[in-house]
């Protein structure tokens, strides 16, 4: 276990969970990307910290945990869980979040997001629209694309 990089995981987790964009952002180096189900790839820092402080932005917030971190020289990862009331319905959501990360000069410059797109797509739209949908590759494709014009426009009006 690296104890370094293990910290460095919970100190990202423990300002996301106090919605401290500054001192999220000092966990990530300057080129770091990000990827998950709905941001495919996301490059450099300015566009990976939009993109928290668009989710951060939210009515109610996202309440954040994280267990099960461990850290080598070069990599990580952790579980984390988000609760929040996704935007676009109203409706509740808890995910569960696999994170893989690289290190990089003492900072995260690889971060990587895993979870059940069809599981969070249940509970975020619903079971009428989010059970059959969530399974297609068209709906997916989707929510891709509102999710990145969504950060577009943020990013523009900030």
């Amino acid at each position: 276990m690296n104890d370094q990089n293990a910290g460095l995981i919970k100190s990202f987790y423990a300002a996301f969970a106090r919605a401290d964009l500054d001192s999220m952002e000092r966990c990530y180096h300057p080129e770091v990307t990000f990827g998950d189900p709905v941001f495919l790839e996301l490059e450099g820092r300015s566009r990976v910290m939009g993109m928290w402080r668009m989710l951060l932005s939210g009515e109610g917030g996202v309440a954040v945990s994280v267990r099960d971190v461990t850290a080598r020289r070069y990599d990580g990862a952790a579980h984390w869980t988000a609760r929040y009331v996704f935007g676009r319905t109203g409706r509740p959501v808890i995910n569960e979040i696999d994170a893989l990360f690289r290190f990089e000069d003492g900072l995260i410059v690889r971060h990587h997001d895993e979870f059940d797109f069809r599981r969070w797509s249940r509970m975020a739209l619903g079971k009428p629209t989010g059970l059959p949908f969530g399974w297609t590759s068209v709906f997916r494709d989707t929510i891709r694309g509102r999710a990145m014009r969504s950060l577009e426009d943020f990013m523009r009006a900030g």
